[in-house]
C-alpha cells in the first residue's frame, strides 16, 4: 500500500489524484489531520485515516500496512520542523514501510540563507539514518511563488525586487505528478519482483540517484514529447530512485529574464529595477507583510544570488514524458486572468 500524508493540501492532494489514474484505489491510503476534508478520496475507494506528525499514535495507525510512505514536509516555521520530520520518519519505519519518500527542496543545503533548506537537510540526514530505502524529492522553487515575489508588476509595469540569480521555477502540479509516477512505478516494480522472487526495492538501496541520472540525462537531451513519454514508464519502473532526486523545470531564469518574458507576453514594457535588501523588506512591511515573513522571503533572494536554485535537471521531463511548464506559461495564465 502507498500512504500519502498531507493529502488535503495542494501538493500531495494532486499526487493522490494522479495516483488514482495509475494504481487501484484500494492500494492507496491517505493520512490527514481532518478525514472529513478527504471524503472525496474515501468515496473513490481510498483508505482515509486521521494522522498528524504531532500525534505519533494516530500517525502509526494511518501508516498501517504501508509499503511506501510519502511524507509532505512541514511548512510551519513556528513549529519544530526537524522534530516533526524525525517523528514522521521514525513512525514510517515502525509501521514497516520499505521505502519513505519526502517532499524536499532543490539544493537542501544546511548553510543556505533560504529558511527551509536547513530543515530539509536535517530531514534527509534522518532518512539516511533510518535504515530503510528512501527518496528525497528535491522539487524546484514553486513557480506560483512569483505571484508575491514579483510584486504588482501588472499594475505598475515594474518588477522591483532585490538582486537575484537564476532559478529553475517549477510548477507545483508537475512536481505532484512526478511523485505519483515514481510511487506507482515502485508499486509495480515491487509487485513484479515479488512474483518472480527477485529483489525488492528496499534491497537496492545501494544504487544512487546519480546512477539513475546517468541513465536518463543523455537520452533526455534528444527526446521531446511522445518520444520521451514512450520511455518514461519503463525508465521509472526499471529501478527505484535512491536518495536525493532533483525535479525542476528545464531552464533557470532571472528576474531580468522574467521582465523580458512579461514584456513579450503583454506587449508593453515591463522594467526590472533592483532595490536594496532592507529597502525591499521595508516596502513589504508597509504593504502589510509581517517583518518575519518578509525576512524569510528575503532569504530566497540571498540564496538565489548564491546560485542555490540555478540547477536544472532533466529528470522531471523524463518522468512526465513531456516538457515541464515554464515561467512563460505562468505569466500567460496570469495575464489571461
Amino acid at each position: 500500500m502507498i500512504v500519502v500524508t498531507g493529502a488535503t493540501g495542494a501538493l500531495n492532494g494532486a499526487t493522490v489524484e494522479h495516483l488514482l489514474g495509475r494504481v487501484s484505489p484500494h492500494r492507496i491510503g491517505v493520512s490527514v489531520r481532518d478525514p472529513a476534508k478527504a471524503q472525496h478520496f474515501a468515496d473513490r475507494g481510498v483508505r482515509v485515516r486521521r494522522g498528524s506528525y504531532e500525534d505519533p499514535a494516530a500517525l502509526l495507525d494511518s501508516f498501517e500496512g504501508a509499503d511506501q510512505v510519502l511524507l509532505v514536509s512541514s511548512n510551519d516555521f513556528a513549529a519544530d520542523q526537524d522534530t516533526l520530520h524525525r517523528t514522521a520518519i521514525a513512525i514510517a519505519v515502525r509501521a514497516g514501510a520499505r521505502r519513505i519518500l519526502y517532499t524536499s527542496h532543490q539544493n537542501a543545503d544546511p548553510s543556505s540563507p533560504f529558511a527551509a533548506a536547513p530543515h530539509h537537510a536535517a530531514a534527509e540526514a534522518a532518512l539516511t539514518d533510518s535504515g530503510v530505502a528512501w527518496t528525497s524529492l528535491r522539487n524546484g522553487f514553486y513557480a506560483h511563488s512569483l505571484d508575491w515575489l514579483l510584486g504588482p508588476w501588472q499594475e505598475t509595469g515594474v518588477i522591483a525586487a532585490p538582486a537575484d540569480g537564476p532559478v529553475s521555477w517549477t510548477d507545483r502540479a508537475d512536481a505532484a505528478e512526478a511523485a505519483a509516477v515514481i510511487l506507482a512505478a515502485n508499486e509495480t516494480c515491487d509487485e513484479t519482483r515479488n512474483k518472480t522472487g527477485t529483489k525488492t526495492s528496499d534491497q537496492t538501496s545501494d544504487q544512487t540517484s546519480d546512477k539513475a541520472g546517468d541513465q536518463t540525462s543523455d537520452k533526455a537531451g534528444g527526446e521531446t514529447g511522445n518520444e520521451a513519454g514512450d520511455d518514461t514508464g519503463d525508465q521509472a519502473g526499471d529501478e527505484a530512485f535512491e536518495g536525493p532526486l532533483t525535479l525542476t523545470a528545464s531552464a533557470a531564469v532571472t528576474f531580468d529574464d522574467i521582465a523580458w518574458i512579461a514584456s513579450d507576453v503583454t506587449g508593453r514594457e515591463v522594467r526590472r529595477i533592483v532595490i536594496g535588501d532592507e529597502e525591499w523588506v521595508a516596502a513589504q512591511i508597509e504593504r502589510g507583510t509581517p517583518e518575519g515573513v518578509a525576512r524569510v522571503l528575503l532569504g530566497f533572494f540571498q540564496a538565489a544570488r548564491r546560485g542555490d536554485f540555478a540547477e536544472s535537471d532533466p529528470a522531471l521531463a523524463k518522468l512526465l514524458g513531456r516538457e515541464p511548464r515554464t515561467v512563460r506559461d505562468l505569466i500567460q495564465d496570469r495575464v489571461a486572468g
